[in-house]
């Protein structure tokens, strides 16, 4: 079953945007990465987005497999551009950039309640024009070892997922 991909006034895509949480992945290059995220999402209680171009079908066995059977409970939104995508993040809550060039500490900020984070490309990050545009919005994880030129994007997704989590004091099913 393909991640549906919801469209303005569907009851889904109202509820999705309605979500107090949100992890938007632009133009994501690796099944796998994309599959662990969303699967980190689902755990954390945030919705996921994508931005296309995808550089996979999102019914590649792969994404599936890295999203094991709670796939089909994922449901991201997919955006045909980040222009559509960028209109709507206002409704959406506040966003945050990731880049590892950027040059505040993800531990250095407060969450508010309603939060977008957002995360480019595997092979190189976020298109400069965002990162220019949102440079007072960009965050990174810093790294120990300074030749690394990023983390991997599905456990920086759950890094920082997390860390709001922390912030808001959200306590699972399970305790």
């Amino acid at each position: 079953m393909a991640a549906p991909t919801m469209t303005s006034g569907s009851p889904l895509h109202a509820a999705a945007l309605e979500a107090d949480l949100h992890v938007v992945l632009v133009e994501p290059e690796i099944h796998g990465n994309t599959g662990s995220s969303g699967r980190t999402c689902l755990a954390a209680g945030a919705q996921l987005h994508l931005v296309e171009p995808l550089g996979f079908s999102l019914d590649d066995a792969r994404v599936k497999r890295a999203g094991l059977d709670y796939w089909p409970r994922v449901r991201p939104v997919v955006w045909s551009e980040w222009r559509a995508l960028e209109a709507r993040l206002p409704e959406l809550g506040e966003s945050f950039f990731f880049s590892s060039d950027a040059d505040r500490d993800y531990w250095d900020v407060s969450f508010p309640s309603r939060t977008v984070l957002v995360f480019g490309r595997e092979s190189d990050g976020l298109p400069a024009p965002v990162r220019e545009r949102y440079a007072h919005r960009m965050l990174r994880l810093p790294m120990a070892d300074s030749q690394l030129r990023s983390l991997n994007l599905a456990n920086t997704v759950a890094v920082v997922l997390y860390e709001v989590v922390r912030q808001r004091g959200v306590a699972g099913s399970d305790g």
